[in-house]
């Protein structure tokens, strides 16, 4: 055997593709010659593309014995270290490589890929161009500058670097790999597939390309297709945590929350401490309800990476979920401190569990905004004037199913004036085959699912149908697409109902509210003009049959005894406020608390804090999940509802009361801590409004200990329900459309 002619024939193998060839020559090569390093080294580069970075190490490890000091290997060690997502080894890797030969392009173009993972992008960018001006047409040191400058928001730059590396090297997968990606980050989406697919198209074995295909296609609402691309980089690369972490993330959002973990689980095999996979770890278990073990998972994640984006409201929220109040009261400085900077993507919707401040609320949605949106974008609408017979307004949800935002809103739908309205609907939500999808059906005049189609493709379509005003249903909630009006599809774009507060987005002209909700003083802290309904801004279907009330065994109460209730989600429940209702409780002899049922953590954590504060646990009784029409029945049954804050009841107060069942509550100074003290002026119920907590608790006490003052309130509700703006939606609906008319006429 000629070793050096083997070796040359091997190394021929390998840059044609041929692998297994290789593979089979440098293992002969290694036993013939166990004490020379190419041999090694180079199968540990074809373990690598094989995706076994294990084996690969070990490989190239075993070479780096041999030649410790041999600059290409460390730079191809670092490179298997990067994959496994090892970067601070592979930087050490990079800068061993460099400290032997401190012009090698190649590992000075790897070595600022590595410090833009580190999240060094300044330092990476120095790198890159480093690197250029030693080898200014080094192709990937073009791509990889291009990947840095889209990091940094500077797309354009991204992309011309791109065209010069393609200008010297046209048929390199990575760059057109790495243009997709940038165009991807533009919305560019169809662009991007396509640069994808050029990169496929040069390497059909690019398990990294195969990766972004999927991450595009995802984008693309192309989820079966997303999906396949994903398995074919787990073809290619089986220890492929970052494909095995955004397949999670795919399938977790067709709920599919079982694979999803599954996937999470496999990628922390391969990577243990991937931060976004325990994330997307925790949100599987937070949906298959195991609230606390996604906590523990969203801890682990911020351990991992303290500048994790993502995880802080994950772990927020989770605490809420299981009333850990310990931890919610250490986490809120946490998140108004980072709100403040600016840091982490805080879903705003979690913020309000914590925080009253309309101001800080504008601060989140702001950046919230700013983190996920998607830019500026040309607007399609450009001024022109529609000269419709009738006023075209559509509104956009993911709730046109079983959920309380569409039995809220459902008969208003019914009653627009079609003599002067055309209504449309676009749906982002499933076809669940419930009569209330085929109620909501018929209450439009055109309802469109656009659940496969991406969020320009929704607004092209708002476009082409002229739409005069497009209302948002959905806001910073989940499932709602809020981007589709980004695109400024409509002269009028507004924000209504699903989500209690401000957008924090240049592209929301107004926000149906009122002026209880939002008092003047406040609209310095919405992004959009307030649209003041002059009753309230709630609406309610009042076409909503109650049925017969159980019995109290039946609903598993006791057979006597006053009855507090909260049906509020049992996140809203505060320290401060719990304290209150353990006070009621002390002093109405055989009173009981009567809540949702909730996850197992919240059971236990407030049956916990009852005892804490000398109340026997077995006076929290628990309400079990039923359906929504057996639900408002049996609310007929408790005697009062303690109202919540900051965030209050809205539809379950407009349930109660329309039960029957008087609600108190106190106003805070936020949008969903005003909500309940509109429903209750809509219901000619002010008086059960208290100016602070202390007056809500000492109205609560009187109430229970009043019982002809509470009988009186009860007689007054149900008389009210043929007269009162809450349980008028015909009412509502003129003053609505009113609304709208203004707006249109203004824009």
């Amino acid at each position: 055997m000629n070793p050096q002619a083997v070796l040359n024939q091997a190394i021929a193998f390998h840059q044609t593709g041929n692998l297994a060839d290789a593979e089979r020559l440098y293992l002969e090569l290694m036993t013939a010659a166990p004490r020379e390093a190419a041999a090694p080294h180079l199968l540990g580069v074809v373990r690598a593309q094989q995706g076994r970075s294990s084996e690969a190490l070990e490989l190239i490890g075993k070479a780096l014995e041999i030649r410790p000091d041999a600059p290409e290997m460390l730079s191809n060690y670092g490179n298997v270290l990067k994959t496994q997502g090892r970067f601070a080894e592979a930087l050490a890797s990079y800068e061993r490589a460099l400290a032997v030969k401190p012009d090698y392009v190649a590992a000075i173009a790897k070595r600022g890929q590595v410090l833009r993972d580190l999240g060094r992008l300044d330092d990476a960018l120095s790198a890159t161009e480093k690197a250029l001006t030693l080898s200014p047409n080094h192709a990937e040191a073009l791509s990889g500058r291009g990947v840095i400058l889209s990091d940094l928001g500077r797309f354009d730059q991204a992309l011309a670097s791109y065209d010069r590396a393609l200008a010297v090297a046209r048929d390199f997968p990575d760059v057109w790999n790495n243009r997709a990606l940038t165009l991807k980050d533009m919305k560019r989406l169809v662009e991007a597939l396509a640069s994808v697919e050029r990169a496929l198209a040069l390497h059909p074995g690019f398990a990294e390309a195969h990766n972004n295909r999927g991450v595009i296609l995802f984008e693309l609402r192309r989820m079966g297709e997303a999906l396949a691309s994903y398995g074919q980089a787990l073809d290619l690369r089986p220890d492929y945590a970052e494909a095995l972490n955004n397949r999670a993330v795919a399938l977790w959002s067709l709920k599919r929350f079982a694979e999803s973990l599954a996937d999470c689980d496999a990628a922390l095999i391969v990577r243990p401490g991937f931060a976004d996979a325990l994330y997307n770890r925790g949100n599987a278990l937070l949906e298959t309800g195991k609230p606390q073990d996604a906590l523990e998972n969203y801890e682990a994640a911020l351990a991992a990476d303290p500048d994790h984006p993502n995880a802080l409201s994950g772990l927020a929220n989770a605490a809420m979920t299981i009333g850990d109040w310990a931890r919610t009261a250490r986490l809120a400085p946490v998140l108004k401190a980072d709100v403040l900077a600016g840091k982490s993507v805080i879903q705003p919707f979690v913020l309000m569990g914590y925080w009253d401040d309309n101001e800080l609320q504008l601060r989140c949605s702001q950046n919230y905004v700013r983190q996920t949106g998607p830019g500026r974008q040309p607007p399609m609408w450009k001024g022109e004037k529609y000269s419709h017979d009738k006023i075209r307004v559509a509104y956009l949800s993911a709730d046109f199913h079983q959920h309380v935002t569409a039995a809220l809103t459902v008969e208003m739908f019914e009653r627009h004036d079609r003599e002067r309205f055309e209504i449309f609907a676009v749906s982002f939500g499933p076809e669940d085959g419930s009569a209330m999808r085929q109620r909501l059906i018929g209450a439009f005049d055109r309802f469109h699912d656009a659940r496969l189609q991406t969020d320009r493709e929704v607004a092209n379509l708002l476009k082409q149908w002229e739409i005069d005003i497009a209302v948002d249903l959905g806001g910073h909630t989940s499932g709602a697409r809020p981007w589709v009006l980004a695109h400024r599809p409509a002269p009028v774009q507004v924000k209504y109902m699903g989500y209690p507060g401000t957008s924090g987005s240049g592209f929301i002209d107004a926000i149906i509210a009122d002026r209880t909700v939002v008092p003047p003083d406040q609209d310095q802290f919405f992004s959009e003009k307030i649209a003041a309904l002059p009753d309230t801004l709630w609406v309610t279907d009042t076409r909503t049959e109650i049925l017969p009330a159980p019995t109290r065994a039946e609903a598993g109460l006791p057979e006597s005894g006053f009855v507090f209730c909260c049906f509020n989600h049992n996140w809203k429940i505060t320290a401060p406020l719990f304290d209150i209702w353990m006070r009621l409780l002390s002093q109405v002899d055989g009173s009981v608390l009567w809540l949702l049922q909730g996850n197992d953590a919240i059971r236990a954590n407030l049956r916990r804090e009852a005892e804490a504060r000398g109340i026997d646990p077995g006076r929290l009784t628990f309400a079990a999940r039923t359906t929504p029409e057996l639900h408002l029945a049996r609310q007929q049954l408790a005697d009062l509802f303690l109202d919540t804050l900051p965030y209050n009841a809205h539809t379950t107060a407009s349930d109660a009361l329309w039960a029957g069942l008087p609600l108190v509550t106190t106003p805070g100074n936020s949008f969903p801590a005003r909500v309940a003290a509109s429903i209750l002026k809509a219901a000619n119920l002010p008086e059960l409004i208290a100016d602070d907590l202390a007056r809500y608790e000492a109205l609560a006490l009187e109430l229970a200990r009043n019982p002809a003052r509470l009988a009186d309130i009860r007689q007054q509700l149900a008389a009210r329900r043929v007269s009162a703006p809450l349980f008028d939606t015909a009412r509502f609906t003129r003053n609505l459309e009113a609304a709208y008319a203004a707006l249109l006429a203004g824009a």
